[in-house]
């Protein structure tokens, strides 16, 4: 296994492979906190209606019970005038406005109620869209990292394994004829060598029966060393 091949495979391991078949997660994210903001937007909507409609009962009773204050305060004036024909119908008219208030106490509780948990719902919110956006810039960066490793990962394998596994097997080729290159250079040595040797055994054969026939020549070979003749 090449170099190229072990970086490839150390990649691989560290690819979160949960990205392959996910949508784009920083636009998932972008999605999800607008989703948030609609949210907290309609909840805010619905906290105010709720607000108001308490507000409104709460008015509706406060009128009933100024009214019923006033028609008590007529019959008592009708009384002082000894028309309690007056006084009587004043206290009919007190006791409507006392049976508003009797009807409305209820109501206006469980809008009381439904306001604070609409409140508190809205709060919630919130601090879930808060929580939301403070760790969307972190999970943006974690996405863009992991969107990193998988191209350096995908740059190792895929497309690209082919060239790597090409390139070790070059260097391999490489290094094959460095090996042949260093053989024949040591093998051409040792011809050479050899063909020196023999040629210097030949030369030094042609010099003695030169210097032989030189002495020859000049009459100093002794008589029973004389090229032809038996010692």
């Amino acid at each position: 296994m090449g170099i190229f091949s072990r970086i490839s495979d150390i990649f691989k391991s560290n690819v979160n492979e949960a990205l392959d078949n996910a949508e784009d997660p920083e636009k998932m994210l972008k999605q999800m906190v607008l989703e948030m903001e609609e949210s907290v937007n309609k909840t805010t909507l619905a906290v105010a209606n709720a607000i108001a409609n308490e507000k409104g009962l709460e008015r509706k009773a406060a009128k009933e019970r100024a009214l019923s204050a006033d028609w008590q305060q007529k019959a008592m004036q009708a009384l002082q005038a000894n028309r309690e024909d007056l006084a009587k119908a004043a206290l009919e008219k007190k006791a409507v406005a006392d049976k508003n208030v009797a009807d409305l106490a209820p109501l206006y509780g469980q809008a009381s109620e439904t306001a604070v948990k609409m409140r508190e719902q809205l709060t919630a919110l919130k601090n879930k869209l808060e929580e939301a956006r403070s760790r969307q810039s972190t999970l943006v960066a974690r996405s863009q990292a992991a969107k990193a490793q998988k191209q350096i990962a995908q740059s190792f394998s895929g497309v690209g394994s082919d060239a790597f596994s090409k390139f070790d097997k070059y260097e391999g080729k490489i290094e094959k004829l460095e090996s042949e290159a260093v053989a024949f250079e040591q093998l051409a040595g040792e011809n050479t060598d050899l063909d020196q040797q023999f040629k210097k055994l030949a030369s030094t054969g042609q010099v003695d029966a030169d210097l032989l026939a030189l002495k020859k020549q000049m009459g100093l070979l002794p008589e029973g060393d004389k090229p032809g003749e038996a010692p």
